[in-house]
């Protein structure tokens, strides 16, 4: 089973996009998205959130394993 990070690479990538082209479409550094993406940060309600409307997805379907 694919871990929620592993899941925002994914779909980061089939959006065409890098980490710094995320970052800035979030308002937040490129090493800040990468710890998001590396289990170094955590990611509170809001910030997952921001992350879901940039992949225009929903933020359950990106941070919640079914």
């Amino acid at each position: 089973m694919e871990d929620y990070y592993h899941n925002l690479k994914k779909i980061r990538e089939q959006k065409g996009m890098n980490y710094k082209k995320i970052a800035q479409k979030l308002g937040i550094s490129k090493s800040f998205y990468w710890q998001i993406e590396h289990k170094k940060r955590k990611v509170y309600y809001d910030m997952a959130f921001k992350i879901a409307v940039v992949l225009d997805s929903k933020p359950d379907d990106l941070f919640y394993q079914k």
